[in-house]
């Protein structure tokens, strides 16, 4: 969703719409390599910043007691990209993954890339990187009631979007009471007083024996169902 430090146009009206009302923004880099979570935040705050954001701040500047008070005093949260299995692991260790869970059920906005998609759903299931680190279960924030796959070809790209729904399918088979959203890149799936919506992009909702294109637009009801997060 980003071409160098800026989203891309086609995001900047969901990101407004989403984030417009946030004064100091909470970014959680735990994805990124520590090597380069300060370039990471520069791009980040960058793009935040042409949306009208001028306070970004990022939890890698601060000790565990410090990113803990920052996720608590901030009026909205960004999840990066990067590492799915090291992201989770972090904040399950740290303690943040119950405290976004809590704050964003109150009703501050969050959201997350790649990555940082994948954790905003019920559990880790059908990421496209390697599990490099260890976590303590594959559950993860819950605020979308769906196992999140992002990156997903386009139909126009035959060959990789049969090799992955393929797989997303595969993985159904095996876990048949799990639904699967996946999101090409430069998709936006929002969550908004108590309704979700493709708000930008393509998408698709896969379910055992059975899988459709989402419509932009078109109210999503299964994907609000359960995740408790409705004011956001």
């Amino acid at each position: 969703m980003m071409r160098g430090d800026r989203f891309v146009a086609s995001v900047q009206g969901v990101m407004r719409a989403h984030f417009g009302t946030v004064r100091r923004l909470a970014l959680v880099l735990h994805a990124t390599h520590p090597a380069e979570r300060n370039a990471m935040e520069a791009r980040i705050q960058a793009a935040f910043r042409e949306l009208g954001l001028r306070t970004v701040q990022s939890l890698h500047r601060r000790d565990e007691a410090g990113a803990l008070a920052l996720l608590r005093e901030a009026d909205g949260i960004f999840i990066g990209g990067g590492e799915t299995f090291v992201l989770l692991g972090e904040l399950q260790r740290t303690g943040q993954l119950a405290l976004i869970r809590e704050r964003t059920l109150a009703g501050v906005p969050c959201g997350g890339s790649s990555a940082g998609a994948n954790v905003i759903g019920r559990r880790i299931g059908t990421t496209n990187d390697f599990p490099v680190a260890d976590v303590a279960s594959r559950e993860a924030l819950g605020l979308l009631p769906v196992t999140i796959n992002p990156h997903h070809p386009a139909p126009t790209n035959d060959a990789d979007f049969r090799v992955r729904a393929g797989k997303i399918r595969g993985y159904l088979r095996f876990n048949p009471g799990e639904r699967v959203l996946a999101l090409g890149d430069a998709a936006v799936l929002r969550l908004h007083a108590g309704t979700a919506r493709l708000a930008a992009g393509q998408g698709w909702l896969y379910e055992a024996g059975r899988d459709r294109e989402l419509v932009a637009g078109e109210p999503l009801p299964e994907l609000a169902e359960a995740s408790g997060a409705s004011s956001r």
